[in-house]
């Protein structure tokens, strides 16, 4: 009998964690194993049992793709070397789950704060070719697998608890507290088929199929797709974007309503397939770089690519996995797993052997699927456009709109117009089956497209923003907002892995334009003379230690199609506004240097008369002096005048611009600022700070690894989208007795008691008035300034 195969026998990584076989047990499982999906829940009239099967399933779901890995060994392992181990995603939704919860007031107590720190946010690479894990890499010592699993099975005790117990007022909708359940709810579902991408991901001989887990037909009884013609659709007004008013829970980027104008155009009738793609390939598609973008031959050549990630070859092709896997191939010509020649899989007719590929599935390499469609990232799709010649392109979200041919925004079809809410949808959707499937397997939509729903993503020319009327939620206010960048491409109506509130035709979802998912594409052919109707983003985002890449154009002749970022936290941070918040936190000079902390010509005025009631708080209140978080830090004026009075100072803020400026600041003792119609002017800082005391740090909320401390500054309620989320989370990150010192800017006392009131005790309220530099001039202006001491209130 063979030896089981571990991840360190395959990597020769004696390092990585080890352990015995799991195969065929259930020992990762806090429940059941499940390979199917619950429908979404109208939440106008469910009930605790119908949230209750609802949580159960999603939680099976991801448990039991985690029962696939056949060692321990294999969840420290990084099948993509721009995303955390696998053991993170592991206990992530868990976590997130209990820190939703916790910000909601659903529960009092956390399970294990430890665990909910460090598997609270993940990663998010900026490009390609980001260092590998740089959050968390090299020898970071990860919690065991048996730690999670106690973990999850505590967090499913808790979920379940609040589920039975907790006072519910139907219909739930964003302002009850149960929406932050049903937010946790649908994120392991997310989580449940971003982590089904990472092990497709994984060395094949490291993973095994679960019990039931049933991919689909390689062809289907209607025949095979040989050709896949262009469909026109007439033009049209288009309106999308989810009611408020729609039983379902969504995601914040939903919401809102957009009205476009759509032109004339015609799409193709199917997703573009792999026997289609694969005339792309054989034509030398992956080596003629007038095809590509700037963009995407760079990533093509960074990553050494052939064929789609999920093709296998025998030409030992680079692959994306990291740390101990980095020098793995899929493409190494070894026997692997395979279920080719079985049930659903056999080749049914298809001459396979002609295409010199294999196809990767999740669990197992099959014979190439020929119908099935490609899936690729946007700049291999964007490639084959241009390959196919002038006037190809994806097609946008508003053409998807009128391809999928429903009435989304008619509240009388409210909820069965979703095809979220249909019993037996006649798509490839919610776990219908466990892989893509043939194109022509299901029938098409009202206006004549296959595949339009579900089987896998498909690409969008546009941007992600948020909708007209767009507005973050506080339980996950930065879940969309960072991506409004212009770097992140639409992806447009869900995978056969999407479940849940992600099978719903209203989901709008987004990765960056490098990223691999379940996702395809299809191919419009459009007038050269018609305007596209897409929409674009100009955003001018400072990526902290790369500052601002070029984004270049996409689409030619579409300058009239950009719109500003839904973000407005992202024009807090531009040039201008940096020097700005420079000259409101130090002072309008007009000379080339000045000493300490300046007030001249009384544009500081404000954070002076601030610093005379924190400093006269302190001792009046006999505040301990080991610690200071300065939210909202800015260029860091106030962090440095903290590092006075106190031994540790933490200042953070949501600008990469900003929080650059104040790390040269702290090392420098400088920062560098241009007024209108004078040179450049350098401010220094006071000589006597320690500045090594001071931690600046870009956060775009207050996670759990910022906790706690005696004194808290907090200045930005008048740059943030969400200040309710910002708030709420202050009962977590002061100490008992400590205090809270807020500009409240246009913010009512009242307004923040009835947020914090019951862990929080008002102290002080002063009433101020301010000059401030403003578009060049000085202002007049006022506010209120509150002192706030915490109580002993459990959080």
């Amino acid at each position: 009998m063979a030896a089981v195969e571990t991840a360190a026998s395959i990597t020769g990584d004696t390092t990585i964690h080890t352990g015995l076989s799991m195969v065929g047990k259930d020992c990762r499982l806090t429940g059941s194993l499940a390979c199917t999906s619950s429908r979404s829940i109208n939440l106008s009239n469910c009930s605790r049992n119908d949230i209750r099967e609802y949580f159960i399933n999603g939680y099976d779901l991801d448990e039991t793709l985690f029962t696939s890995l056949k060692d321990e060994s294999s969840f420290y392992c990084c099948p993509d070397r721009l995303r955390l181990p696998l053991i993170f995603y592991y206990g992530h939704t868990a976590a997130v789950l209990i820190n939703k919860l916790m910000l909601a007031g659903l529960i009092k107590e956390r399970v294990d704060l430890e665990i909910e720190t460090l598997m609270e946010t993940g990663v998010d690479e900026m490009s390609w070719d980001d260092t590998e894990n740089y959050r968390m890499g090299g020898n970071f010592k990860w919690p065991s697998v048996k730690d999670i699993l106690d973990y999850r099975a505590k967090v499913r005790k808790v979920v379940l608890d609040v589920i039975d117990t907790a006072p519910l007022v139907l219909p739930i909708t964003q302002d009850s507290p149960w929406w932050a359940v049903m937010l946790g709810l649908d994120h392991e579902r997310i989580h449940f088929e971003t982590s089904s991408v990472l092990i497709r991901q994984m060395p094949v001989d490291l993973v095994t199929k679960p019990v039931n887990w049933n991919y689909g037909p390689l062809e289907s009884s209607n025949g095979r797709v040989y050709e896949n013609p262009f469909i026109r659709v007439d033009g049209s007004v288009v309106k999308f974007g989810k009611s408020r008013d729609f039983p379902s829970f969504g995601w914040d980027n939903e919401y809102g309503e957009a009205t476009v104008e759509v032109p004339s155009f015609e799409a193709q009738e199917f997703p573009v397939t792999n026997y289609e793609f694969l005339k792309f390939v054989k034509a030398g598609g992956y080596d003629k770089k007038e095809f590509w973008t700037d963009e995407g031959w760079h990533w093509k050549e960074y990553r050494e690519a052939k064929h789609p990630t999920f093709w296998v070859c025998n030409e030992g092709c680079k692959s994306g996995c990291g740390a101990s896997l980095a020098s793995y191939s899929h493409c190494n010509g070894r026997p692997q797993n395979g279920d080719s020649t079985n049930g659903s899989n056999s080749r049914n007719g298809q001459n396979c052997s002609n295409s010199n590929y294999r196809y990767r599935a999740i669990f197992d390499v099959l014979d190439m699927p020929l119908d099935w469609p490609v899936e690729v990232n946007y700049h291999e799709a964007k490639a084959y456009c241009s390959w196919l010649g002038q006037n190809y392109r994806l097609p946008t979200e508003a053409e998807y709109r009128l391809m999928l041919g429903r009435k989304l925004n008619d509240s009388a079809l409210f909820p069965r117009c979703d095809m979220a809410f249909e019993s037996n949808p006649q798509c490839n959707i919610n776990m219908k089956y466990c892989s893509s499937t043939p194109v022509n397997l299901y029938g098409p939509s009202s206006a004549g497209f296959y595949d339009i729903m579900g089987n896998v993503w498909e690409w969008a020319e546009d941007h992600f923003n948020g909708l007209p009327g767009f507005k973050s939620h506080y339980v996950y206010h930065d879940f969309s907002t960072p991506c409004f960048d212009g770097r992140h491409n639409m992806i447009m109506y869900g995978s056969w892995a999407s479940t849940g509130g992600l099978s719903s035709c209203y989901a709008r979802f987004a990765f960056r334009r490098h990223f691999f998912q379940h996702m395809g594409f299809r191919v419009v052919r459009h007038n050269p003379d018609a305007n596209i109707p897409v929409r674009l983003v100009n955003a001018e985002v400072f990526v902290l230690g790369v500052g601002v890449e070029d984004n270049e154009p996409l689409l030619k002749n579409c300058d009239d199609r950009y719109v500003s970022s839904t973000n407005e936290e992202f024009s807090y941070d531009t040039v201008d506004a940096v020097n700005e918040i420079i000259l409101s936190q130090f002072g309008n000079v007009n000379v080339s240097q000045i000493d300490g902390v300046g007030c001249e010509n009384g544009s500081a005025e404000l954070y002076s008369q601030v610093d005379n009631i924190w400093i006269k708080a302190l001792k009046e209140y006999g505040i301990n002096t080991d610690s200071a978080l300065d939210i909202g830090c800015g260029v860091g004026r106030n962090s440095f005048e903290l590092a006075k009075y106190f031994h540790k100072v933490v200042g953070i803020d949501f600008g990469g611009r900003l929080i650059d400026t104040a790390l040269k600041a702290k090392k420098t003792g400088e920062i560098k600022c241009c007024q209108d119609g004078h040179d450049e002017i350098v401010i220094k800082t006071d000589s006597t700070i320690n500045r090594d005391k001071i931690t600046f740090m870009q956060l775009t909320w207050l996670p759990n690894e910022i906790c706690m401390f005696d004194f808290v500054l907090l200045t930005h309620l008048n740059r943030v989208a969400n200040d309710k989320a910002w708030i709420l989370r202050l009962k977590e990150v002061v100490n008992t007795d400590g205090l809270v010192v807020a500009i409240n800017y246009d913010r009512s006392p009242d307004y923040i008691n009835s947020l914090v009131g019951k862990w929080f005790n008002l102290r002080e309220n002063h009433n101020i008035s301010y000059r401030k530099a403003c578009k060049g001039q000085i202002c007049e202006s006022s506010t209120s300034i509150t002192i706030w001491q915490r109580n002993a209130v459990i959080a």
